[in-house]
C-alpha cells in the first residue's frame, strides 16, 4: 500500500504522475482489518467492560453485543463502499450523503480530537505493558509509562515518515505477532476450564453492583476494543475488485475478531476473578503471571507489539482522510503533499504529533475512552444515518453490496442512543467532546468556505504554504520531480 509514480510524457520531462496502484487483495485486506482491530482493546477494555457492566456474566453478553453490533456496522459500510467508489472513509460518506458542513465537522473531529485521543490510548496500552513487568509486583510509575508512550509515539511517526514499505512490512509482521499473542491466552484458559475450574464464573450474573446508567460505558469500551474495521473504506480506491473484497474481508474480519474477543475474556475470567481483573492496570500481564510463570515475561511484550501494530495501521489509514479532505477542498492543500524523496504524507502525519503528545501527558486512559467515544460513534451514526437517505434520494446508483436497511437502522438507533446516555454517564468528558467538535462550526464558515476569505488573507495563506513546502520537502501528490 502506498504512492507509485506513472510516466506521463505530456507533463514533461522529468516529472511523473503519483498514483495510489490497487494492490490490496483480500487477504491483505483482512490482515489490514483484524491488524488494526486486534491492538490494545482487548487487553486494557476488559476493565472497562467490567467496571461498567457490573458483573462477568453481562461483561460477556457486552462483548458478545459488541461484536454484533460491529458487524451491523461494517455490513453497513460495505454497502457505502461498494456504492461511494472513493477513498475517505467516514468524511467521504459524510459529504457525498449528508453534505460539506457534517463532512468537515468529521475532518475536524478527527484531527483535533478522535485521532490524537486514540493514539494516545493505545500507545499508554503499549507504554503501561511494555515497562509494567520491570516494576512488578509495584504498579509503574506514571511519568515512566509516558515518557515510554512518548517515545513509541515518535517512532511510529518516524516510521510512516521514512518509508511507507518499511510501515507495510512492518505492519504484517506484527499482525502475525499479535495472532501469537491472543492463542497465548485463549489456549491456557482454555485448559483451565477443561480441568473443571469454573469458580470464577459462579454468580456471573449477579445484580448486586449492576449499575444501568454507567452500561453505555460499557459499551464504550467494547467497541473501542472492535473499532478498526472501518479502516479498510480508507483505502477503497486502492482495493482490487472492491465490489467483492470490501464485503468479504468487513464480515470474514468481524466473525474471526468476535469469536477470539469472547474466548479472549473467557480465558481471563477462568484464571482470574472478577475482582483481580478490576484490580489489574494490565489485565494480560496479571492473567500471564498467574497463568504460566514461564514465559509470563514474554506476554506484555507480545502485547506491547500488538498495540504497536494497531497504532502503525491507524495512523497509516488516518492520512488518506486528510488526503480526500484536501483533494475535496476542505483541508488546506499542504496535507495532500508527500515528501519528494521518501514519497511519504510527510505533513498529514507531523499534524497529529503535538496533540497526541498534550492528550498523553494530561489524560488518564479510561477517560481518554469516553472522551473521544462521543464524537467518534455520534459520527459513524450521522454516516449509517446518511445511508438511508441516499438510498431514499438516489434509488438508481448501483449498490453491488445492498444490506437490508434495518441494519443501518438497528446500528444508527443504538449508536445515538449509546451517545446519548454518555452525556448523562460521564457529563465532563463527553461534554467537553461536544464542545471540542462543535468548535469546527466557526472555522468551517468563516475559513473553510472560499468566499468568506479575505484576498489578503489567502495571499498571506498560500505564501505560507509554499514556505512550508519548501521546508518539509513536499510536493503535491499529483507531480513527482526529480
Amino acid at each position: 500500500m502506498g504512492f507509485c509514480r506513472k510516466s506521463n510524457a505530456k507533463e514533461g520531462r522529468g516529472k511523473e504522475a503519483v498514483f495510489l496502484r490497487k494492490k490490496i487483495t483480500l487477504v491483505r485486506a483482512i490482515a489490514l482489518i483484524i491488524g488494526t482491530v486486534i491492538g490494545s482493546g482487548i487487553f486494557i477494555a476488559p476493565k472497562g467492560v467490567l467496571q461498567n457492566s457490573g458483573n462477568v456474566g453481562l461483561s460477556l453478553v457486552v462483548w458478545l453485543a459488541c461484536g454484533v453490533l460491529s458487524l451491523f456496522g461494517a455490513l453497513s459500510y460495505a454497502d457505502l463502499g461498494t456504492s461511494i467508489t472513493k477513498s475517505g472513509g467516514h468524511y467521504i460518506y459524510l459529504l457525498e450523503t449528508l453534505g460539506p458542513l457534517p463532512a468537515f465537522l468529521r475532518l475536524w473531529a478527527e484531527f483535533v480530537m478522535i485521532r490524537p485521543a486514540v493514539v494516545a490510548v493505545v500507545s499508554l496500552a503499549f507504554g503501561r505493558y511494555l515497562i509494567e513487568p520491570l516494576f512488578a509486583p509495584c504498579h509503574a510509575p506514571a511519568l515512566a509509562v509516558k515518557l515510554v508512550t512518548i517515545t513509541g509515539i515518535s517512532l511510529i511517526i518516524a516510521l510512516n515518515c521514512w518509508s511507507i514499505s518499511w510501515s507495510a512490512n512492518t505492519q504484517t509482521v506484527l499482525t502475525v505477532l499479535k495472532m501469537v499473542t491472543i492463542g497465548l491466552i485463549i489456549v491456557p484458559g482454555m485448559l483451565v476450564l477443561a480441568e473443571g475450574h469454573y469458580e470464577n464464573f459462579q454468580h456471573a450474573f449477579d445484580t448486586s453492583s449492576l449499575a444501568l446508567d454507567k452500561l453505555p460505558l460499557a459499551f464504550y469500551s467494547g467497541m473501542f476494543a472492535y473499532s478498526g474495521w472501518f479502516y479498510v473504506n480508507f483505502v477503497t480506491e486502492e482495493i482490487i475488485n472492491p465490489e467483492r473484497n470490501i464485503p468479504l474481508s468487513l464480515i470474514v474480519s468481524l466473525l474471526i475478531v468476535t469469536l477470539g474477543y469472547l474466548l479472549i475474556n473467557v480465558s481471563y475470567y477462568a484464571v482470574l476473578t472478577a475482582e483481580e481483573v478490576l484490580a489489574s492496570e494490565a489485565v494480560a500481564v496479571s492473567f500471564a503471571d498467574r497463568a504460566f510463570k514461564s514465559i509470563s515475561s514474554a506476554i506484555p511484550i507480545l502485547v506491547a507489539l500488538s498495540c504497536f501494530g494497531s497504532l502503525n495501521g491507524g495512523v497509516f489509514a488516518a492520512a488518506r482522510m486528510l488526503f480526500a479532505a484536501s483533494r475535496e477542498g476542505q483541508w488546506p492543500l499542504l496535507f495532500s503533499m508527500i515528501h519528494r524523496r521518501r514519497n511519504t504524507p510527510f505533513p498529514a502525519l507531523l499534524l497529529m504529533l503535538p496533540l497526541i503528545f498534550l492528550m498523553v501527558l494530561i489524560g488518564d486512559l479510561y477517560g481518554l475512552l469516553s472522551f473521544f467515544s462521543f464524537s467518534r460513534w455520534l459520527f459513524i451514526g450521522l454516516v449509517t444515518l446518511g445511508l438511508m437517505i441516499h438510498r431514499y434520494r438516489h434509488p438508481e446508483i448501483p449498490r453491488p453490496f445492498k444490506v437490508p436497511l434495518f441494519i443501518p437502522l438497528v446500528f444508527t438507533i443504538i449508536c445515538f442512543f449509546i451517545v446519548g446516555m454518555s452525556l448523562y454517564s460521564d457529563p465532563v468528558n463527553t461534554g467537553i467532546s461536544c464542545a471540542i467538535t462543535l468548535t469546527g462550526l466557526p472555522v468551517y464558515y468563516l475559513v473553510v468556505q472560499k468566499s468568506r476569505i479575505p484576498t489578503s488573507c489567502s495571499a498571506m495563506f498560500n505564501s505560507m504554504t509554499v514556505k512550508l513546502q519548501v521546508l518539509m520537502e513536499v510536493i503535491p501528490q499529483e507531480i513527482q520531480t526529480y
